[in-house]
């Protein structure tokens, strides 16, 4: 078995062959780490003093460059301190000469210059005075321009609300037309198949007082509508209209007749049959104009078709459907 000697104290050891192999390796292994350090560090401090050289020599090199830099900028503000100088010099030559021609040129001109104040004052003047006068008929063709404004801004609105009444009245005689319509042809499918051929004209009568009362306070406030009860002359209509301005003062009048008959009646009668005697009661009870409410020719489209015009044979007659009834005094009463 292998021995080994303690370089110490002399002692001498036996050892198995792995014993003494474990040691030689243990004994090779610290030698080359510690040659492994050694290089390292020899290698670390040659790096070191490289880059300790490489950044001396990059000062010095920055250090002669702001060197160069710096000299360059004190020849640059040398040379400008010396342009600077002639040409302060050479301005304040120039300067002081402007200043001698200032003071001549401002002598020669403080008498032209009050000259010419003078005058100005009197232009001044005089252009005020005009602005002045300018100023007042603005202000005179302003109140002039408004007032004529708000009169035709009056006279507008009026004619709007004028236009807003029209149409509310014709919107009223509408909706008066076609109620009476609906209501004639109700009541007259009722009247003809229960009166006798006397009471006929009398219930005709009393439907068109009771559609006029029904309106009459709306539309008419101020007419009279009543009874032609009045015989002296020896002949009466059946109704007489007449309407008032606020003073009272009569502006028109119309007189009524009202003709009906039953289909079962023997005799049949026509408008133009009742002419004549309505026109006669017209003209004797004073009215304006003449009104033949009918319902006779049931069959003719010429008075079914509305208010119908027969002044061509007697000055201002009409003839109407009892529908028309209220709609015919609204148009005369509009056109007075």
């Amino acid at each position: 078995m292998p021995e080994i000697k303690c370089p110490n104290c002399g002692t001498v050891f036996t050892v198995d062959k792995s014993d003494y192999a474990e040691i030689v390796d243990q004994i090779r292994n610290a030698e080359f780490e510690k040659a492994l350090a050694d290089r390292l560090g020899s290698a670390l401090e040659t790096e070191r003093a490289k880059t300790q050289a490489q950044e001396a020599q990059m000062r010095a090199a920055h250090e002669n460059e702001l060197t160069r830099i710096k000299a360059e900028l004190e020849q640059v503000r040398q040379e400008k301190e010396s342009e600077v100088t002639r040409s302060t010099a050479s301005l304040r030559v120039e300067i002081e000469s402007l200043k001698g021609q200032l003071q001549q040129a401002k002598s020669e001109k403080e008498l032209a210059v009050q000259d010419e104040h003078s005058k100005a004052l009197v232009a001044i003047n005089e252009l005020q005075n005009k602005l002045n006068l300018a100023d007042t008929e603005r202000e005179a063709a302003l109140a002039s321009l408004k007032l004529e404004q708000n009169t035709a801004l009056e006279a507008k609105n009026q004619e709007i609300t004028d236009a807003k009444n029209s149409l509310l009245l014709l919107k009223s005689d509408h909706e008066i037309q076609l109620r009476a319509k609906d209501q004639e042809i109700a009541f007259y499918k009722d009247l003809k198949a229960r009166m006798s051929t006397k009471m006929v004209g009398e219930t005709l009568e009393e439907h068109c007082r009771i559609e006029f009362d029904r309106i009459r306070m709306t539309a008419f406030p101020r007419a009279y509508f009543e009874k032609d009860n009045d015989a002296k002359t020896g002949s009466k209509g059946d109704f007489i209209f007449k309407d008032f301005t606020d003073d009272g003062i009569p502006f028109i009048s119309i007189m009524f007749e009202m003709k009906n008959e039953m289909e079962t009646t023997a005799t049949k009668h026509r408008n133009e049959d009742f002419f004549k005697e309505l026109d006669k009661d017209r003209r004797e009870k004073g009215c304006e104009y003449a009104v033949l409410v009918s319902m006779l020719e049931a069959d003719n489209d010429l008075y079914n078709a509305g208010i119908v015009d027969v002044s061509y044979r007697y000055e201002k007659m009409y003839v109407v459907r009892p529908q028309c009834f209220l709609a015919i005094i609204t148009l005369l009463r509009n056109a007075a």
